[in-house]
């Protein structure tokens, strides 16, 4: 085996995400306020920076606000103010206006490309003197020998399917530093890894998630209306299937319009894509669309679970910032400034612990985020989003009753389940038969997957993994009806004849991935483990 080259920092952060960014500003403004040394790196798997985000998105400023007080005259990629915003109960042939909830509310956010946005703190960063390094994928914790993470390494490039060297090999690099900084957004492959290792989920209840799928489309001028906001809930979706929509003007005549399922759902025939196909096409959305063309599309996993699905943030040598941890705000549809204050809070705690020259974990992290902002904010609607496992129609009343009765301070906290466990059989559950795509306003899955610019090396090992391969075809498919085939967003499973045994075989077609990670979530075997491919490979979202 090739040595792997090596290279020490105070701080390593993996993931160029708002949180992983955001973390390493802090810590480079304390280091030049103090007066002291600060080395700090940011791995980033995407071929870029922001080139794996994908987000509706409307930003709320509270922590951008904190970290680059003047970010306006640096020239942040904040230029639609939101105007309006609108909420729509879906029938099928009609809509009926609802109340905006108060946590909806966005007067004073802005709607933008999260990717822009982070592209844009990424050269903040970078004018600090942090060292960012996109197309790396973080694939291996580093360890001590006292079992504390000492770094990360990057994953070897140039092996083949089958993990043999070819001539393009390249070993990886390890990234050692005296505190490792997670940043890895929703289902961190690496995070599986720490939380199982160190038991960071013992006092935190199940993580509970959603898929967001997304599209961005140009329209004619007459169907656009810069600032404004439409969220719905109900149709397509039965009322026993959390989810929404949203639909976000720009500028440039630009509409980001997106569907989110959550994948507690319980019917194995239900695709949340198809479900965003269909919903496309109601009589109350399809007017936006009319006369327009799709121009990018991606999905992306969403932590749900909100503030009693928070893990232990810090183990022997790390912690862990942002989604990767789980500080989305679920009824306020955001979660970027919770992440990026996150990091801010993250990296004020490690500064302090490096100057101190501290052994062992960084242990105030936690204690000095429940005193600011996020953690009140959470708390007080920790309530909503569980409220819907008893339907949408009771989740919305007692979502007002928490809302307005007891603002947010009852004395009880509702459960999560895994979402995997929530799966019928497929035998118990009734089909769903959707219509075809009429290339207009609805599509199929590969030529979405073209418009998201995914790109993989065909020749390397996949990074789907399966625990036992002989457990989609013997359960899923003979239990679930194959439910892989329908939650991936991006046509990467799919069953097929096997030729050389008879029956069916899962095929799995890696180089479709969006790096959404339903799969990891969703299979109710818990069979699919997904591993980070070789760095730059995935999805390459431009305006997303």
């Amino acid at each position: 085996m090739s040595e792997r080259e090596s290279m020490e920092f105070d701080v390593v952060i993996v993931g160029g995400g708002p949180s992983g960014l955001a973390t390493a500003i802090r810590l480079r403004q304390l280091a030049e306020k103090n007066g002291k040394d600060c080395s700090v790196c940011v791995l980033e798997k995407g071929s870029e920076i922001g080139a794996h985000i994908l987000s509706g998105a409307v930003i709320e400023t509270r922590a951008l606000d904190e970290l680059i007080p003047d970010w306006k005259d640096k020239g942040a990629p904040l230029t639609v103010e939101a105007s309006g915003d609108v909420f729509w109960y879906l029938t099928e042939p009609n809509h009926i206006r609802l109340p905006t909830p108060p946590q909806m509310h966005n007067k004073g956010n802005y709607i933008v490309s999260l990717g822009n946005v982070c592209r844009w703190l990424a050269e903040q960063a970078e004018a600090l003197g942090v060292e960012v390094y996109p197309g790396f994928a973080a694939a291996e914790v580093l360890y001590d020998e006292s079992g504390a993470v000492a770094g990360v390494a990057t994953g070897d490039m140039g092996l083949d399917k089958n993990g043999e060297k070819t001539a393009a090999y390249e070993p990886g690099v390890e990234l050692r530093a005296k505190v490792t900084v997670f940043a890895e957004g929703c289902r961190g492959s690496l995070t599986k890894e720490l939380q199982a290792k160190f038991d960071l989920r013992k006092d935190a209840q199940p993580q509970t998630y959603g898929i967001g799928i997304k599209e961005l489309w140009e329209v004619p001028a007459e169907n656009h209306e810069q600032g404004r906001i439409i969220h719905t809930v109900g149709w397509p979706l039965k009322q026993d299937t959390y989810g929404g929509s949203f639909m976000y003007h720009l500028d440039n005549n630009q509409i980001a319009i997106g569907f989110v399922v959550g994948l507690d759902y319980a019917n194995p025939w239900l695709s949340p894509f198809e479900e965003f196909q269909r919903f496309k096409t109601h009589p109350s959305i399809a007017p936006f669309l009319k006369g327009g063309r799709r121009i990018a599309y991606g999905a992306r996993a969403l932590s749900e679970g909100g503030f009693q699905s928070i893990p232990a943030l810090s183990f022997p040598g790390g912690v862990l910032v942002g989604d990767t941890a789980g500080f989305l705000n679920v009824p306020k549809i955001k979660g970027t400034h919770t992440a990026m204050k996150s990091g801010m809070v993250a990296a004020e705690a490690v500064f302090d612990h490096l100057a101190a020259d501290k052994s062992g974990p960084v242990a105030d992290y936690r204690d000095r985020l429940s005193e600011t902002w996020v953690w009140r904010e959470l708390k007080k609607v920790r309530n909503i989003r569980p409220s819907f496992k008893f339907g949408l129609l009771m989740g919305i009343a007692y979502s007002a009753l928490e809302t307005f009765l007891l603002r947010g301070y009852a004395p009880w906290t509702l459960a999560h389940h895994e979402d995997h466990s929530s799966l019928k059989k497929a035998n118990a559950a009734k089909k769903i038969t959707y219509p075809k795509p009429d290339g207009v306003l609805s599509f199929d899955r590969l030529s979405s997957v073209y418009i998201s610019n995914t790109n993989h090396a065909e020749d390397q090992p996949c990074h789907l993994t399966l625990k036992d391969p002989s457990v989609p075809v013997s359960v899923n498919l003979a239990e679930y009806g194959g439910p892989e085939a329908r939650f991936c967003p991006a046509g990467v499973y799919e069953f097929v004849e096997d030729e050389v045994k008879g029956g069916e075989r899962l095929q799995i077609n890696a180089q479709n991935c969006v790096h959404c990670k339903t799969c990891d979530i969703k299979d109710p075997t818990q069979n699919i483990n997904w591993v980070v491919p070789q760095g730059g490979d995935g999805p390459n979202y431009p305006n997303m």
